[in-house]
């Protein structure tokens, strides 16, 4: 990550250069840091144990004590085989940074000097040549010192004192006979169970480990340090809210928070530029600076503006909003944003959720996305360009930023806004129930402004939410249902109450004044405060009785919620992937490195990935059987949950599956693994989520039929629904034409199985569901009565025919779930985990850097019915 809070402004103040003033200087301060274990902690059993610890080592900056220990080789990298146990004890340890800083001459003339954390994870007193300057305890904000008064002519010192935020909070945990109920347990026995101290504290919740992650409570100075050094005036934040939008013209209101040194006049302008780089409007007034914080704004109108659309529905333009504070003719400060003009309303008539953007319901199609590493800051904007890549690729129009983690970078949002992928921001709450007193309430609402005035302006941001399962697990889950007991009833309302003082009201008022444009809704799941929260009848549902609670993959088809935010399935990572985390020896779903990479069920996961083989598919014949095995049970559970979820609309208007992306080589929900790998998930949520799907479900001897459609127009369609028999030959067809009616789900009478599958077994036969548009097959979808496993596939016979890097699969026999696998290979197919009708060739096209030969001697070709 380049940065975890950067400063709101692209481009910072610009102060004269009469008078003694100068522009605002800003110098990075990333290099020259060293840590150690902090001196009063010399006497601990890891100061003992570690003991190069004790003494200064190299620090980067931004980063965490845990990469500089790594990178020193001081610990093993967690990532790798069942390391993560011995790095436990770096976020037990009390720690210290320091650099030093030359200031001399013409910087420490100036009026203002200032010391700028963008992050800091998490409790953290600074000193500054030995004077303390700042303690802080959010790593969620951005921190300013005024460092002045602080600093001298010459060599200047700076320390930053971390506490261990579990140490610092334990004994408070401990001394409660009735602690808040937070997330996950420890598995390493520094926390006792049920007694977490990660409620406690404004700091990722993923460090202290997921069902999906590692624990690595991190430690460190997390974002980029600089001191900003100016005279008259800085520029701490600037916004533009969009007033109207119309087809003739859009208004536009910009604000900027300065702060100005002592009472002056000046002169504020602003102007936009259009796509096309013109500008397109300008305004100006004159106004009064008070000693201290100012808001200024001013009016901005375009004419014949230009929508910004999510992918699918059109284009994004974007336009250059610039605002400048002059005296006389010298520029006092100056800043600039990119936006986005569109309307975005959340629509909830009759627990109705879904949203319609500039006019147009959208069908919210798309996936969670977790943070990208246990180390943010090396995470590049490459990195989160790709996934980003991935999510369109897979026809996808929106990203849920889920709340356990961390506010992304600018650059996240901005390669959002240009890739027109719509983004479901949650406020950082993972689910721990929040302390209830007014402090907490101020520490969050500080941090909420900082980040919707940073982030409130991206067009690609179409929702704020309160946080991820506070208010559902609060109502249904069994801990918080036992902790409301012991509490007693007064207690249980003073939470509740302080609850939805923090999710309807200081949340809310944060979006409502920084982005008025974008809707707020209290959590995810929730009712919006109208009923009960996780229910089919209002808002938005996570639903995990499949895979969590093992029911059957059927179950997915038993309702239609109004908006689906998480359901998700486990699959094994890419083999390459595997291996690079577990090594070469020979490998079970058993080993030990493997079950250290599956943390659902406490590492005992990978029997519930046996449970879902054995009740649908075959048994494994190996290791890289059983992982393919299961990549094809996911993308099968969840292409017939996302199907159905898009038959539903308009009841239901979103399918967000959990999840996109890893945060370490993991056994998980994700769809593209750590190493950016695609599980065969991935590949069909491309067929699921393109823009015009049919829809085949079987049920109570019939088959139902239904045709999703994104485009905003009536589109003309055929359709055909033709029965097999295992040798090919034709059983029965129905077919016909249809209209598609827009952003919208047509539906048809249930076609009897008769028709289509005469008197054949269900084990014996099949159908293809297929839709087609203008003569061509856009959306095909098999039919099967049976499961997997019970269905008398024949041997499918498929060949593989090379031309360099482009390779033609051919199938005898019916082949379900074809999969190309390179083994440990880095090799990406342009498709896979295809069916193949008897005959059937596909041409696949195969990124990769190895030659066509080594490709070729890799690929292993594999079907539900083998090769």
């Amino acid at each position: 990550m380049r940065f975890l809070l950067g400063a709101v402004v692209s481009c910072l103040a610009v102060l004269p250069q009469v008078a003694g003033a100068a522009p605002v200087s800003s110098l990075l301060l990333e290099w020259g840091w060293q840590a150690r274990i902090a001196a009063g902690d010399n006497d601990t059993a890891a100061a003992k144990s570690h003991p190069n610890a004790t003494r200064w080592f190299k620090a980067r900056v931004p980063g965490s004590i845990q990469q500089d220990l790594i990178e020193g080789g001081q610990i093993p990298d967690p990532y790798l085989g069942e390391n993560e146990a011995a790095v436990q004890w770096v976020g037990l340890t009390d720690w210290e940074m320091r650099r030093t800083l030359d200031v001399r001459g013409a910087l420490f003339a100036r009026k203002h000097i200032d010391l700028v954390f963008d992050g800091l994870d998490t409790f953290a007193t600074v000193l500054i040549n030995g004077r303390q300057a700042l303690v802080a305890d959010n790593g969620h904000k951005r921190w300013r010192i005024a460092a002045k008064p602080f600093l001298k002519k010459g060599r200047n010192e700076i320390v930053v004192r971390f506490a261990s935020p579990i140490r610092k909070l334990q004994p408070l945990v401990l001394a409660d006979a009735h602690p808040l109920p937070a997330e996950y347990d420890s598995a390493f026995g520094d926390e006792p169970k049920g007694r977490q101290t990660s409620a406690y504290v404004r700091k990722p919740k993923y460090h202290y480990g997921w069902d999906w992650g590692p624990r690595i409570v991190s430690i460190g100075i997390s974002g980029p340090v600089r001191l900003e050094s100016w005279d008259d005036a800085r520029i701490e934040s600037f916004e533009v809210a969009q007033e109207d939008l119309n087809a003739e013209e859009a208004r536009l209101t910009t604000k900027a928070r300065v702060v100005a040194d002592a009472p002056g006049k000046v002169k504020y302008y602003t102007w936009i530029t259009g796509p096309d780089g013109k500008v397109l409007a300008s305004s100006d007034r004159d106004i009064s600076l008070k000693a201290g914080e100012n808001v200024v704004s001013l009016p901005l109108t375009v004419t014949e503006p230009k929508r910004w659309w999510p992918v699918g529905y059109g284009e994004q333009p974007l336009y250059k909003v610039e605002s400048w504070i002059m005296q006389g003719e010298v520029s006092q400060a100056s800043a600039v944003r990119t936006i986005g003009l569109r309307e975005v309303e959340l629509m909830q008539d009759n627990g109705a959720f879904g949203f319609r953007v500039n006019g147009v319901p959208v069908f919210a199609k798309g996936a969670n996305l977790i943070p990208f590493d246990m180390f943010p800051s090396r995470v590049t904007d490459a990195d989160m360009r790709a996934r980003l890549d991935d999510a369109r690729a897979a026809n996808m129009n929106m990203i849920r930023v889920w709340g356990g983690g961390y506010y992304l970078p600018d650059s996240f949002y901005d390669e959002a806004d240009r890739k027109g992928l719509m983004i479901w921001q949650d406020f950082m709450f993972g689910g721990a129930v929040p302390p209830s007193d007014a402090a907490y309430r101020e520490n969050v609402r500080s941090e909420a402004e900082q980040q919707v005035e940073r982030i409130g302006s991206h067009p690609s941001v179409v929702l704020w939410a309160g946080g991820n399962e506070v208010l559902s697990g609060w109502e249904n889950w069994s801990d918080r249902k036992d902790y409301k007991k012991a509490i007693g009833l007064d207690a249980t309302e003073r939470m509740s109450t302080a609850m939805t003082v923090l999710f309807d009201q200081v949340l809310r008022d944060a979006v409502t004044h920084h982005a008025p444009g974008t809707p707020y809704w209290p959590g995810s799941p929730s009712s919006g405060y109208d009923g009960p929260n996780d229910t089919d009848a209002a808002g938005d549902r996570h639903f995990w009785d499949v895979w969590s609670g093992s029911k059957p993959v059927e179950a997915y088809t038993a309702s239609c919620p109004r908006f689906m935010s998480e359901y998700g399935f486990q699959a094994m990572p890419a083999l390459a992937t595997i291996r690079g985390f577990a090594g070469q020896d020979v490998l079970s779903p058993d080993s030990p490195a493997i079950k250290a990479h599956q943390k659902f069920l406490a590492g005992e996961g990978n029997e519930r990935l046996k449970f879902y083989l054995d009740a649908r598919l075959r048994p494994a014949k190996d290791f890289a059987d059983f992982v393919y095995l299961t990549q094809v049970n996911q993308a099968q559970a969840i292409d017939l949950a996302a199907r159905h979820h898009r038959a539903c609309a308009p009841t239901t208007m979103g399918s967000l599956y959990w999840q996109l992306n890893d945060v370490w080589p993991a056994i998980s929900w994700s769809s593209v693994d750590h190493d950016g790998r695609w599980k065969l998930l991935h590949y069909a949520a491309a067929r699921f989520f393109a823009p015009q799907a049919i829809v085949a479900e079987h049920r109570e001897a019939a088959v139902s039929l239904a045709f999703a459609s994104d485009a905003t127009k009536p589109i003309a369609a055929k359709w055909r629904l033709t029965g097999y028999a295992m040798d090919g030959s034709k059983l029965g067809e129905a077919a016909g034409s249809i209209t598609l009616a827009p952003t919208n789900a047509t539906r048809l009478d249930p076609v009897p199985d008769a028709k289509v599958f005469g008197s054949a077994r269900a084990t014996d036969s099949y159908a293809v569901a297929e839709l087609v548009i203008d003569g061509k097959v856009v959306s095909r979808q098999i039919v099967e009565r049976a499961l997997p496993k019970d269905m008398a596939y024949p041997a499918p016979g498929l060949v593989a025919t090379w031309n360099g890097k482009t390779v033609t699969i051919t199938a005898k026999g019916l082949a379900r779930a074809v999969m190309l696998d390179f083994a440990t290979l880095d090799a990406k197919p342009a498709d896979n985990g295809f069916d193949l009708l008897p005959g059937e060739s596909r041409e696949i096209a195969v990124a990769s850097k190895e030659s066509g030969a080594a490709l070729r001697d890799a690929l292993v070709l594999r079907s539900l019915a083998g090769a």
